[in-house]
């Protein structure tokens, strides 16, 4: 008869490579916090592909000029903030543009609350960059301001 561990705390997916163990219990590796420019087995540069169709009637795949990157931890979760922030002040963009084309005022709560947005996506961003392991960047707060 087999059974499974209920003790074990499985590590999270969003920051470890998760491996399960005959036992029940985890391996849980950190994913990397940077950037890395990827390398083939001999340590060669590898590079996007693209489609070549110059023989239409052979496409073949082809190295392009850009260099083949894996992102780190910190790339993703900047890309998640300015995303999420994005969405937050694509609600009231309408509000914007209005001004800018027709001199309609900006009510002042939601000029503050777009500024608080802006202001609290930089500092995310500020704090995610100076992280040095994914313990930290997991204790990190990435909540936004609500209206």
């Amino acid at each position: 008869m087999s059974f499974t561990r209920q003790d074990e705390i499985r590590p999270d997916d969003r920051y470890y490579w998760v491996t399960a163990n005959p036992d029940g219990s985890y391996t849980g590796t950190p994913k990397e916090l940077e950037d890395r420019e990827e390398v083939d087995q001999d340590g060669n540069p590898m590079y996007v592909k693209v489609l070549d169709k110059t023989d239409p009637e052979n496409p073949v795949m082809v190295d392009s000029t850009e260099r083949l990157i894996y992102k780190g931890l910190k790339s993703n979760h900047i890309a998640q903030v300015k995303q999420t922030a994005n969405s937050i002040l694509a609600q009231t963009d309408w509000m914007v543009i209005r001004k800018a084309e027709r001199n309609i005022a900006i009510p002042a709560d939601t000029v503050a609350y777009r500024a608080a947005v802006v202001a609290k996506a930089s500092e995310l961003e500020t704090a995610i960059s100076a992280v040095t392991s994914v313990e930290e960047l997991i204790t990190l707060n990435l909540s936004f301001p609500t209206e």
